[in-house]
């Protein structure tokens, strides 16, 4: 399951990048581009035997472009799933891009060293057979109209017209096609479905987990009849043909309950909602582009229990009202730490770097497929108490009506300039959380705890004391934050949380 997941999850990211390049040609038959930049009209010409052309594969979803540095194999070579096709370079690393089926390469459009080449631009053509190989010598890729763009940009934008509707099911890469509906699957796949019995792909219910969704030959080899998702594609339309020619697209999506578990032979797949997805290519992306390195500190949280008991207190509070609580203080402190080392609020841009004058801080909420990292506006800049109510009123949209979707309430799809992660309710004492793209740093808060320390009263005859204390974490970007600032950060941060009147000020 957690191979399929990560190929699901890396060709959504592929396909974002790759849709919005695939309206500029016209690939002789419009034949599928690896990536998911398919043509909702391609067709193979018959001067063509079946075949597929590739294009610029996006390695990561802040790829646009990329040079072949090397091409690993040549015209006539053929291919298995796992072998390096060609080096890419991008400005980050240099990468293999790998098969994920079996084929024969029958056309390099692009040569190595030919400069950079923007994500889904064709640059090779695949084949099945070997003997099909001589019939692509002339091929070559042709101009798209100019009046066929805009229909490519319209494609994806539901609207209340039935010709708008037909692209929907795209959105859902997690999802097997609806029986008897044109799939997009590799050629060998189309031929071991029927090799299998099955007869035509398109009666099946399988699951792509090739890029963009497509059915690669491995997805038919694993296929098992008998644990095949049912369909929902009737109860869907029946749905959504009572839905008033008024209702947002969005919210329909949002009320789309996730299919049912499907039970395999000593295992469970569980679905997962596209904000999850979402969420799991930007932090993998991350993990992979960004130098990480952690520094931790102890805090002693006794002076900031006292200020939020006082606090409180003073407020006339109804029985709903929990009151400012300590991940408010906390999170107020770290607005404050990047006031105090505004370097750390950062992005890295490249061939720059941004310092951002707002501090905008992604609080994750939730756990499990209901986890989420809405944004607090300008922390910095706001008080305690309308802090305190933006996070309350995140928190009561997770914790909302069953079914319903977060991520279509304003903040829940932003991403700020610093997260910060609370994980003492776990019982976790600390953590190293992973950045997300473009931040720069990331904290980490562990449990509050009763721990006991050196007394540093000079009066007192005790050598120890009981005191609150709590583990935080925080995660950098290298590129953006050296170990100095970051120390500085943090020694700034401490002295905001055993300093806590510094936070009305």
């Amino acid at each position: 399951m957690a191979m399929s997941l990560g190929r699901t999850v890396l060709a959504r990211a592929a396909r974002r990048s790759l849709l919005s390049s695939s309206s500029r040609y016209n690939i002789n038959n419009n034949a599928s581009i690896l990536g998911g930049a398919f043509n909702n009209n391609s067709r193979w010409f018959s001067s063509y035997p079946p075949h597929e052309v590739v294009g610029m594969p996006s390695l990561s979803p802040t790829m646009e472009t990329g040079t072949i540095a090397a091409w690993n194999l040549g015209e006539g070579d053929s291919f298995n799933a796992g072998d390096s096709i060609c080096t890419v370079e991008t400005d980050k690393a240099t990468v293999d891009f790998e098969a994920q089926d079996e084929g024969v390469v029958a056309k390099i459009i692009v040569q190595a060293g030919g400069g950079e080449i923007p994500c889904g631009t064709p640059i090779l053509v695949t084949v099945e057979d070997e003997a099909d190989v001589p019939s692509f010598k002339d091929f070559v890729v042709e101009a798209a109209a100019p009046a066929a763009a805009p229909v490519e940009e319209a494609a994806p934008t539901p609207a209340p017209t039935p010709v708008a509707a037909a692209p929907t099911p795209a959105a859902a890469p997690a999802a097997a096609a609806p029986t008897g509906e044109r799939v997009l699957a590799s050629p060998r796949a189309h031929t071991l479905a029927k090799e299998k019995g099955y007869g035509e792909i398109s009666a099946l219910r399988i699951v792509g987990t090739g890029p963009g969704g497509r059915i690669i030959a491995q997805d038919v080899l694993e296929y098992d009849p008998s644990t095949a998702p049912a369909p929902v594609v009737a109860e869907t339309t029946t749905a959504a043909a009572a839905t008033p020619a008024a209702a947002a697209p969005a919210a329909a999506a949002a009320s789309t309950p996730l299919p049912e578990p499907v039970q395999g032979p000593g295992y469970t797949d569980y679905s997962l909602p596209t904000s999850a997805m979402e969420l799991a290519s930007r932090l993998h992306t991350s993990k992979q582009n960004v130098p990480h390195y952690y520094l931790s500190i102890d805090l002693s949280l006794d002076s900031l229990m006292e200020l939020r008991s006082s606090l409180n207190s003073t407020m006339k509070l109804d029985e709903n009202d929990g009151g400012i609580s300590v991940n408010d203080l906390l999170m107020k402190a770290a607005a404050a730490a990047m006031k105090t080392v505004p370097a750390a609020n950062a992005s890295w841009m490249e061939n720059f770097i941004r310092v951002y004058d707002s501090v905008d801080i992604n609080v994750v909420v939730g756990n499990g497929s209901s986890l989420y990292a809405p944004v607090i506006r300008d922390a910095g800049r706001r008080g305690l108490k309308a802090l305190s109510d933006d996070v309350a009123a995140a928190t009561a949209v997770v914790e909302g009506e069953e079914g319903s979707d977060p991520t279509t309430v304003p903040g829940f799809g932003d991403v700020g300039t610093f997260t910060m992660v609370n994980l003492g309710m776990f019982g976790v004492k600390s953590a190293a959380p992973i950045i997300r793209e473009p931040q720069a740093c990331a904290l980490a808060l562990g449990v509050i705890e009763n721990r006991i320390v050196p007394n540093d009263d000079a009066e007192s005859e005790e050598i120890y004391k009981e005191s609150v204390m709590m583990t935080a974490t925080l995660s950098c970007d290298h590129r953006v934050v050296d170990g100095a600032v970051g120390a500085q950060w943090l020694s700034a941060f401490k002295n905001h949380v055993e300093n806590p009147v510094t936070l009305l000020l």
